[in-house]
């Protein structure tokens, strides 16, 4: 039979017990064959221990604590026990392993021979945890936004980023993040990640709103013969939403018998249900939050005459006409 035989250590606490000056211990991992043991946080800990001899005389110690002295119990701690599997084995197991277990562990035997000891060194690995992840937050566009995720574990975790939207691509940072002037399309839900391989990576989010001023990204003037219905459609972007107005000239319009006004989250359309000679001209769409205003000139234009602000002609509004239909009928107009 082949045992790990490991050097010579002098333990003058144990020489009471066994009337010699030193002691023969061989001590085997009989997973790992080395002198670490590696166990994970809460999981049971069994360190091997073999006896040849019938008559020898064991111990074990835990740095300089004695936890058992042959069958006697030493500690008090009720998560340690012995296997013994007839009087050739004399393993101790540590139940519900945590961080404090961790340390050097001595399997003392006394035989015929000349005394040795044996150490194993139990390693004890705490998965990832993040304990402190920054807060959702809204922001203004341009500011300097740090994000903290901290995190414990052992081994240290490595902490990655990223945006989740919307590439999802992993982002330069540890356990803060900078965002140097964050622009909007920097807004979304931010993903943090801590990983030390013991157990599966522990994972936490942060929700980052960028507010920024309006912007009208799209217009759409209307053309139309007289008693028929005329549509002008304009479409902002904005955090906050942004509110509405409509101006012909430099008088600001509101819904009436000859005017119908509405706001479909980003949109907005003024609907005259029937056109007349002084309706044609230029209109103003103003789109404002608390950081900003814009403004957009539209026209409504007499047939064949029609051209949009960009100048090119307004030849399909099918699609516009649908959504003025449909806002006239959601809205009772």
């Amino acid at each position: 039979m082949a045992y790990l035989w490991i050097h010579t250590v002098w333990i003058p606490g144990l020489a009471f017990l066994f009337g010699f000056q030193g002691f023969p211990v061989r001590s085997v991992d009989m997973q790992r064959a080395t002198d670490n043991i590696t166990v994970r946080q809460g999981d049971t800990a069994v360190i091997r221990c073999y006896v040849d001899d019938k008559f020898s005389k064991v111990a074990w110690l835990n740095r300089s604590n004695i936890i058992f002295a042959g069958q006697d119990k030493w500690s008090l701690d009720p998560r340690v026990d012995l296997i013994t599997k007839g009087q050739l084995e004399y393993s101790l197991r540590i139940q519900k392993v945590d961080v404090y277990d961790e340390g050097s562990y001595t399997c003392s035997i006394q035989t015929k021979q000349q005394p040795k000891p044996s150490m194993v060194y139990l390693i004890v690995q705490v998965p990832a945890n993040i304990y402190k992840m920054s807060e959702d937050m809204t922001v203004n566009e341009g500011s300097n936004v740090t994000l903290s995720c901290l995190a414990s574990g052992r081994p240290d975790p490595l902490i990655t980023w990223r945006l989740l939207n919307p590439s999802a691509e992993p982002l330069d940072g540890e356990e803060y993040l900078d965002i140097i002037g964050i622009m909007r399309n920097q807004a979304g839900r931010y993903e943090c990640k801590a990983s030390n391989d013991v157990a599966t990576p522990d994972v936490k989010y942060v929700n980052v709103i960028v507010n920024y001023p309006p912007t009208i990204k799209k217009t759409k003037s209307w053309e139309s013969q007289i008693g028929r219905m005329g549509s002008l459609v304009c479409e902002a972007t904005a955090v906050p939403t942004p509110e509405f107005e409509w101006y012909r000239d430099d008088k600001r319009l509101s819904s009436s018998q000859n005017i119908n006004i509405q706001v479909l989250g980003t949109s907005t359309i003024l609907m005259i249900p029937s056109v007349t000679e002084e309706d044609y001209g230029k209109y103003t769409c103003v789109a404002s939050n608390r950081l900003g205003v814009q403004n957009a000139s539209l026209f409504l234009y007499r047939p064949g005459t029609g051209r949009d602000i960009n100048g090119s002609a307004c030849v399909s509004q099918s699609l516009w006409l649908f959504l003025a239909c449909f806002a006239c009928l959601l809205f009772k107009c």
